[in-house]
Formats: C-alpha cells, structure tokens, sequence
C-alpha cells in the first residue's frame, strides 16, 4: 500500500486523471500536498508536496460556470491534468495551500487562435 504525505486531510473526491488513459480514482488534498490514488491499481498513484507546485490552471468555460478540468504544473515534473465531480470545491481547498497568484485560467480556443495568428503576421 502507498504511503500518503498528508498528515492532515481535508478533501477526498472521485477525480479523473488524464495522464495518457484517463484513470478513475481519488483525489485527496492535505497539508503537506495533493494526492491522486487510482481505484484499480495501487501502483499508479501520483504525489505533488505543495512546494513543488509552480502552476494551478483551470480551465473555465461559459464565464466561470463550468470548470471542466485543471492541471497542476510542477517545477520538474511537468504538467498533470485532472477532472473531477466538484471542480469548485477542490480549486477553491487547493487555494488554501497554494498562493492565489499561482492559480491562473487556460487560454480559451480564441485566445490561442489570436496569438497563433499574430505570430504569423509578426513573421
């Protein structure tokens, strides 16, 4: 069994993580840092301490009525992508640990349209 870095919990929710297959698991949020575990296999669980979290990025649709995923971007480790039933909820307990100038919104599909077009007519 997989030894948890949270000496204190104070979420746990069914997520998604989609790191090549998507896995179902939980997602478990802490003082020391978030935690996925996979229902299936004890194996593939992943582990973020807080410290190591330079980036939260939602991405918001409709004007913040529906968040349909949010990744957290480690120093070294690159980007993980989760999906989960009360997105709200665990942006706002992951807000708790993490500085709110970290946690950022994702370009929305105009947004990355505009600045693929402007690097083109800069060129």
């Amino acid at each position: 069994m997989v030894q948890s870095i949270n000496t204190k919990v104070d979420l746990v929710i069914d997520a998604t993580s989609h790191m090549g297959i998507s896995d179902y698991g939980k997602i478990m949020i802490g003082d020391k840092g978030f935690e996925f575990f996979n229902n299936r296999d004890a194996r593939k669980f992943i582990q973020i301490p807080w410290v190591e979290v330079e980036y939260v990025i939602a991405s918001v649709m409709f004007k913040g009525k529906w968040i349909p995923r949010y990744a957290i971007q480690t120093k070294r480790n690159g980007k993980y992508t989760f999906s989960s039933k009360e997105q709200k909820k665990v942006l706002r307990t992951i807000r708790e640990y993490v500085d709110p100038n970290q946690m950022v919104q994702s370009l929305s599909f105009l947004d990355v349209i505009k600045r693929g077009l402007k690097s083109k007519f800069k060129k």
